[in-house]
């Protein structure tokens, strides 16, 4: 092939090109941004406890107790690498193996798994126990805030009055 087909050929793929390298190069390189280590506890616990500390914080509420009851726990799917191998002929192997291996990322005080998806957890209701319960007022502020933060409906939100 001479420079002209050479050039005829790089004009005519030139996009196909750059972008295949550019490709490979982020194979080869992978920086690891935007990848999100995996939360320490649980959401469900989390949010149970930001719950009762933000219901404490409405007027009339007083001190709370908060308890969640879970539907599932919710799931993480974490990042991995998967490679197949195999022996003899492609349509009927008659070897075959897989390797998987969970992708870690640097956390700052070492590493930790990447999440590449998370399903929080779904609840099946809430129960409130607060020193307010007894008002109609602060049992609407309450249930307004349970339903908007956990996605149940009002009918699954139960308030009471604590001793």
């Amino acid at each position: 092939m001479n420079a002209e087909g050479v050039r005829a050929a790089w004009d005519k793929y030139k996009f196909a090109i750059l972008i295949t390298a550019l490709g490979a190069a982020l194979m080869v390189f992978p920086t690891g941004r935007g990848a999100t280590p995996a939360p320490s506890a649980p959401p469900s616990r989390n949010l149970q406890q930001e719950l009762q500390d933000a219901l404490a914080q409405i007027e009339g509420v007083g001190r709370a107790r908060v308890v969640l009851s879970e539907e599932s726990d919710g799931t993480r799917t974490l990042a991995q690498n998967r490679k197949a191998s195999f022996r003899g002929d492609s349509a009927a192997p008659s070897e075959f193996s897989e390797s998987v291996e969970t992708i870690l990322a640097d956390a700052g005080s070492g590493e930790a798994v990447v999440v590449t998806r998370t399903e929080y957890p779904t609840y099946r209701g809430a129960l409130v126990v607060c020193e307010g319960g007894d008002r109609p007022a602060v049992r609407l502020a309450v249930t307004e805030a349970v339903t908007a933060l956990t996605g149940l409906p009002a009918s699954r939100v139960a308030v009471a009055k604590c001793q």
